[in-house]
């Protein structure tokens, strides 16, 4: 990439959402188990949406490598964690579920949060629909000027989070989606398909690499044409 200074500018927003969005997840997480019975991470400071906990937790995921992506790819991807107690994981694993599924569930409203500007920036006259759509242009600015940066703003806000989103919940470990697909399951179930995936680790995320272009492609362009009826996108 040319870091040029507005490809500079265009990563501290990328950067700026990614951080509020990978706090929010985590502190989600960390807030659903607290309420089912595991105070582990909330001892651990991961219920605050201050990033710095999650930070000093996970530097490598929340600082390095989301950086780099940008840098080679010009998107930003990376990741956080919050710790839980796998005893309690094991007696409670519906609970468990239910805490796997708080942190996507917290990406999912950001995406609702975002469209909601979106949609109300179109309506005031302030946004319209982009020529081309892209992961930054979700929306354009009707003119030049401060509602240029706001568009850019609420656009990454809106794929990075639809992105989160999805791919966290893709059934496979060590993705909350290897959680969560067991609140379908009996808990005799469920321990048994935990018991069998947890070893996976590596495996597990390149087979989510792998398959989520395939399910994000279609989603994300299903996305654009709820947010702007009539634009046709493929």
């Amino acid at each position: 990439m040319n870091l040029t200074p507005e490809a500079v500018a265009l990563g501290v927003v990328w950067y700026a959402v990614f951080l509020f969005s990978t706090t929010c997840h985590e502190a989600a997480h960390a807030w659903a188990g607290q309420l089912g019975g595991d105070p582990t991470a909330a001892l651990g400071g991961q219920t605050s949406l201050n990033p710095l906990p999650h930070i000093q937790r996970e530097p490598f995921g929340t600082v390095l490598v989301p950086i780099g992506s940008y840098v080679l790819g010009g998107w930003m991807i990376g990741w956080a964690s919050a710790p839980y107690d796998p005893l309690w994981a094991e007696r409670h694993p519906r609970r468990a579920g239910w805490m796997a599924l708080a942190g996507p569930a917290a990406n999912l409203l950001l995406v609702l949060v975002a469209a909601l500007g979106i949609r109300a920036g179109l309506l005031a006259g302030f946004f319209s629909a982009p020529t081309r759509a892209t992961f930054t242009q979700v929306v354009a600015a009707a003119e030049p000027g401060t509602w240029t940066a706001l568009a850019m703003l609420v656009s990454v806000l809106f794929t990075l989070n639809l992105l989160l989103f999805l791919f966290n919940l893709l059934p496979v470990p060590p993705l909350d989606g290897a959680t969560v697909v067991t609140l379908l399951m009996s808990e005799n179930a469920g321990r048994r398909f935990r018991d069998f995936t947890r070893q996976w680790g590596m495996i597990g995320l390149l087979l989510a690499w792998f398959f989520f272009w395939r399910l994000f492609d279609p989603v994300f362009t299903l996305a654009l044409n709820l947010l702007h009826p009539g634009a046709s996108y493929r």
